[in-house]
């Protein structure tokens, strides 16, 4: 597998979990993902203005019956903070996918703090954390999680390493 394909692996992982609802910040580690979801009409795509909308998403889907998934990059873990405790009180699954910065040639140093302390952050809220860093483990990672999370109605997060994507290039 190359490492283009794994957006399309998780888009399979999706369907196959039954996923009707896909909440996302427009992120460019997603953009393949985020096109498929776009593109599928079983699948209602919600544009967030902020990640933390994401938890609310997830949870009034579970509410009316469907699931749902957030896409976002690590930074947007810090904005959820918050939000995630409402995963323990009121037990709902909540499964996202975060493309990673401040790791592998990133070249914007502002990313590198929140990269750094992702997985804790999610763990000390409560969330599982597993990691993906190579194309040919994102599909049995992201499974593992979708059968966790709808399941046990439980939270977890697939950490897709900053190598999947590759070199980030600021362009002006």
């Amino acid at each position: 597998m190359t490492a283009a394909q794994w957006p399309d692996m998780l888009f399979s992982v999706i369907q196959r979990a039954g996923v009707s609802q896909v909440g996302y910040v427009p992120d460019a580690g997603h953009s393949r993902l985020i096109e498929r979801c776009i593109a599928d009409p079983k699948i209602h795509d919600v544009s967030l203005t902020s990640e933390e909308e994401g938890v609310a998403l997830a949870a009034g889907a579970w509410l009316g019956g469907a699931r749902c998934v957030l896409l976002m990059q690590s930074s947007g873990v810090g904005n959820c903070v918050n939000m995630l405790s409402l995963i323990k009180t009121c037990r709902f699954p909540l499964l996202m996918f975060v493309t990673m910065r401040g790791e592998y040639e990133e070249f914007n140093p502002w990313q590198a703090p929140m990269g750094s302390i992702v997985e804790p952050t999610l763990k000390l809220c409560g969330v599982e954390a597993v990691r993906a860093t190579k194309p040919e483990e994102v599909e049995t990672v992201a499974q593992s999680a979708v059968q966790r999370v709808f399941g046990e109605e439980s939270a977890a997060a697939v950490i897709l390493s900053q190598r999947l994507i590759g070199k980030k290039v600021w362009t002006k």
